[in-house]
């Protein structure tokens, strides 16, 4: 960044300005340490109890291993079609784990909150989070609460960190050559919830905010690579999965997993579809001889799971539309949806 440069609100939507700003504050954090994946959804420190397990294609070596997550909600809407600030607190830290193979073992929750708050709003946000935590079976275990003057914070703001234990990491750059790339289910609705409720623009669809835990643990040995769509939404974090795994993912026009309201919504306000979020999906890829055995055990959860693409040797994400033309796919820049999540 440039000398005397300031913070843009863009540059926390997920996409290319987000990257930069990330970097920028990595840059400080030099101290050495036995902590890896520091750059995915969550950091992995090996615990170095053996176990016998055969490591798969695109995964680490096997051993009991410790992933750690923290992440920082700030949504407007706080309440919101399918969900509120709490439930996507909860369910997008469980998930940050799930994607990267590790069963949550418990939830640490920090609470800011703006003095006049009523007091019947965080009722319902802490029952929101009581009722994923007995959900799920992953209990709150730590925490800190804060008041701050009222005209010094938006409502509230609300930080899960979480701990999970793993067997086997799914490594965001696993993708292989001849790899099938699928979604769990339709994306972007959470996106799509949370600006109808902006725009009052009136919609069926609720947010798509749910803990992965089941669809994940039923899958996972199969998966290359694995992300949830949060900021940035789909363009986000195939783009990242590219990169680091150093090939060219394709996904067929045909097969894209949008709603009709979804396609709408996104014409309507001019932003692209391919970077509204969602909390309770992911993408992954899979060998191509599992894909169909993949999705048939997904659509127990979501009947709209499905094959989106397929990975080749090259680099990016490109479209395969209709007409036979290749459109790429950059990570999102411009225009961006802030306080989504």
């Amino acid at each position: 960044m440039k000398k005397d440069s300031i913070i843009e609100l863009e540059m926390g939507g997920g996409g290319e300005k987000s990257s930069q700003l990330i970097a920028q504050i990595r840059k400080n954090f030099t101290v050495k340490s036995k902590w890896k994946n520091s750059a995915d959804d969550g950091a992995v420190f090996d615990l170095g109890i053996n176990n016998v397990e055969t490591p798969r294609q695109g995964v680490s070596t096997a051993s009991d291993k410790l992933v750690f997550t923290t992440d920082a909600f700030i949504v407007d809407p706080i309440f919101f079609a399918g969900g509120d600030i709490g439930k996507i607190a909860m369910c997008g830290t469980i998930n940050d784990l799930c994607v990267m193979g590790a069963q949550p073992i418990g939830i640490g929750l920090s609470v800011v909150i703006e003095e006049g708050f009523p007091v019947d709003d965080l009722e319902k946000i802490m029952q929101s989070i009581g009722k994923i935590s007995q959900e799920t079976g992953v209990p709150i275990v730590t925490g800190d609460t804060k008041v701050t003057e009222k005209g010094k914070l938006d409502k509230i703001e609300i930080t899960t960190s979480g701990v999970g234990l793993a067997k086997i990491i799914i490594n965001n750059g696993g993708a292989k050559v001849g790899d099938a790339v699928i979604a769990s289910g339709n994306l972007g609705e959470h996106a799509v919830a949370l600006l109808a409720s902006r725009f009052n623009y009136k919609t069926k669809i609720q947010s798509d905010c749910q803990p992965l835990i089941k669809e994940i643990q039923n899958v996972s040995p199969y998966l290359t690579s694995c992300k949830d769509p949060t900021r940035g939404g789909m363009a986000a974090v195939l783009n990242e999965i590219a990169e680091k795994s150093k090939v060219k993912i394709v996904l067929e026009e045909e097969l894209l997993p949008f709603a009709k309201e979804t396609v709408a919504l996104s014409g309507l306000l001019g932003i692209d579809k391919f970077s509204f979020p969602s909390e309770g999906r992911f993408v992954a890829t899979v060998p191509e001889k599992q894909a169909k055995k993949v999705i048939k055990m997904l659509q127990k959860f979501n009947p709209e799971a499905k094959i989106i693409g397929h990975v080749e040797r090259g680099r990016g994400v490109h479209l395969q539309t209709s007409l036979g033309s290749s459109k790429k796919i950059e990570v999102p820049r411009g225009k961006l949806i802030p306080r989504i999540c």
